[in-house]
């Protein structure tokens, strides 16, 4: 049975710590458990919550000598690391443990000198102040997760699924990963790779002068449209609609067209059957090699791979059926 020591620095993230107890405590191997899972903390007793409760973690950061696995749960302040935690995470480091965080709790490793000159990434919003903090790490601040040697790091929230999955499937494999994913009810391991899909909204209109030309667009997203057809729609010159456009919507006027069709490529992707090659159509993106290149761009998966990973098709529906998810 192998292991893994949580640590739990306060403010700590109660969605975090429920992470791991959830994932690894569902492990079996010839029917006995694969993991054992200890949550520690600095100061051993009442440890406060980011939802303002306190937690009751009876051990302390000795507890890391005799883990497999160490993992640094997030935290609510996570830019000035406890000096005592950084000792440890070097300390077992030296030991030669395998050591991973989920969220914040990057900045714990980083602090520890652990990610320097290493492939790293936290949750989008904190990515910038990584970066900014240290310098020697090579941050990816658009993955899941990332592994560079012994140290994992993942993204915010549902990432430490991901994270947690792929620790399982190193240690017992594929078949045990997908099992311990269908008893939680999660998705399967996902590659780390994968981008943390950060909303790409537009910002928010300002203005309703061209909200029919843009309802318009919207309607006929799957026709060759231009600029002068948007301004001629408009009534305007080229010109003005682009000054109008970008005062309403805070984007130029082909901007704002190709996120619609790439919204629309995902919807259809998420709902139908389609080919892509009608997908790419019928958004206005032309070619599937188009289509592919965009949601690349997008979201760091095929459209192929995306549909596989989002679908929200029914089981009996032919092409361009949907079903509620």
């Amino acid at each position: 049975m192998l292991r893994v020591a949580v640590i739990a620095s306060p403010p700590v993230s109660m969605f975090n710590l429920a992470i791991p107890e959830l994932l690894f405590g569902k492990v079996e191997v010839a029917g006995a458990p694969g993991y054992e899972v200890v949550i520690c903390a600095p100061d051993p007793g009442p440890v406060a919550t980011t939802g303002g409760l306190d937690l009751h973690v009876p051990h302390g950061l000795e507890a890391l000598r005799e883990a497999h696995t160490v993992l640094v749960a997030g935290t609510g302040e996570p830019y000035s690391p406890d000096p005592r935690v950084v000792a440890a995470l070097r300390e077992a480091a030296g030991a030669g443990t395998r050591i991973a965080s989920i969220c914040t709790g990057a900045f714990s490793l980083a602090e520890a000198g652990l990610l320097d000159g290493r492939r790293a990434t936290t949750y989008w919003a904190h990515a910038e102040e990584m970066r900014r903090r240290h310098p020697g790490v090579e941050m990816q601040g658009d993955v899941l997760y990332a592994q560079d040697g012994p140290y994992l790091t993942s993204s915010g929230y549902a990432a430490g699924l991901d994270l947690c999955l792929h620790v399982i499937r190193t240690d017992y494999g594929a078949a045990v990963a997908n099992e311990v994913a269908r008893l939680a009810l999660v998705a399967p391991v996902r590659p780390g790779g994968q981008t943390q899909f950060t909303r790409t909204p537009l910002p928010p209109e300002r203005g309703t002068v061209c909200a029919d030309t843009r309802g318009w667009a919207m309607r006929n997203l799957d026709k060759p449209l231009t600029l002068t057809d948007l301004a001629r729609h408009a009534g305007v010159s080229v010109r003005t609609l682009t000054r109008r456009f970008h005062a309403e919507s805070g984007v130029s006027p082909l901007q704002w067209l190709l996120h619609q069709r790439i919204e629309r490529a995902r919807e259809l992707l998420e709902t139908t059957t389609l080919p892509m090659d009608q997908v790419a159509r019928a958004s206005g993106l032309g070619t599937a090699d188009s289509l592919r290149a965009h949601l690349v761009r997008r979201t760091g998966l095929t459209p192929s791979a995306y549909r596989a990973q989002f679908s929200r098709r029914g089981t009996g529906g032919g092409a361009g059926a949907s079903s509620a998810a």
